[in-house]
């Protein structure tokens, strides 16, 4: 396995002088091909500005960030935009679903700019669609069907291009626990196939899910108990998960609901 994913003393400081707070203070990251990664914090330790920055929004006050071989933050805005449309899908907390738009043309929104016939966007949608379950409900509108399947749907169209790299803010953060371990067991059977996955919760139950667990704190990652404590340190885990989620996926055998 190769490093995809490397983060080298990145920094964030928003304001400066006496209102400068720093957000990220020097953190290092490297993140394998074909990893499942869960970051964990408190409230303001900076989790979403570091998801941010992996994510090519958020240029960093210092240090380099790198996405196969690429120096992304030296890219131009036009360039940086084309990466993130290559490289990168994301699912965030809040669905960002049009609400005027059908769920197909939802997912068919990062290919809007693919040099790329109708059909075969639509086709794109149909197969991300299903590949998340939600087969035959593309011509339904974000509020004529579940929130679980708000959030599938958005998944949908993070995984639409077929990117390498999946970012999830709090994917599971407005849905019921039920909901919640099918997204999670979605997640990791894209993980399985060969998916890199970042994902920020608060959730313990869902982070067993990750091979990895990065945990920050003030900025800085910290080591667990019984590690050193160079600011790089994680806890690895065996691709366990919490007796709960895998009663929960025993439904999927069924066909997916929520």
């Amino acid at each position: 396995m190769s490093c995809l994913i490397c983060g080298d003393n990145l920094v964030k400081t928003y304001g400066k002088g006496d209102a400068a707070v720093s957000a990220l203070r020097g953190v290092d990251i490297s993140i394998e091909a074909g990893e499942f990664i869960g970051i964990m914090g408190e409230s303001g330790s900076g989790k979403s500005t570091l998801l941010s920055i992996l994510g090519a929004l958020n240029t960093p006050t210092a240090g380099k960030y790198v996405v196969d071989e690429i120096d992304v933050y030296r890219l131009s805005g036009d360039q940086r935009a084309d990466f993130r449309r290559e490289f990168l899908g994301y699912v965030f907390q809040t669905f960002f679903l049009m609400p005027y738009l059908t769920l197909s043309e939802n997912v068919m929104l990062p290919l809007a700019t693919a040099k790329l016939t109708s059909k075969r966007k639509k086709d794109m949608a149909e197969a991300a669609l299903d590949r998340v379950g939600l087969s035959g409900k593309g011509d339904r509108l974000p509020s004529q069907v579940s929130g679980g399947e708000q959030e599938r749907a958005a998944l949908a169209r993070a995984i639409v291009n077929e990117p390498p790299i999946l970012l999830a803010d709090e994917p599971t953060g407005n849905l019921d626990s039920g909901t919640s371990g099918r997204i999670m067991h979605l997640l990791r059977e894209l993980n399985r196939s060969g998916m890199t996955v970042v994902m920020v919760t608060h959730s313990e139950e869902c982070s067993r899910y990750a091979e990895r667990i990065l945990r920050l704190a003030d900025g800085r990652f910290f080591p667990q108990e019984g590690e050193p404590g160079d600011g790089k340190a994680s806890w690895k885990g065996n691709g366990g998960r919490p007796a709960e989620c895998a009663l929960l996926e025993t439904d999927l055998s069924s066909g997916p609901v929520g």
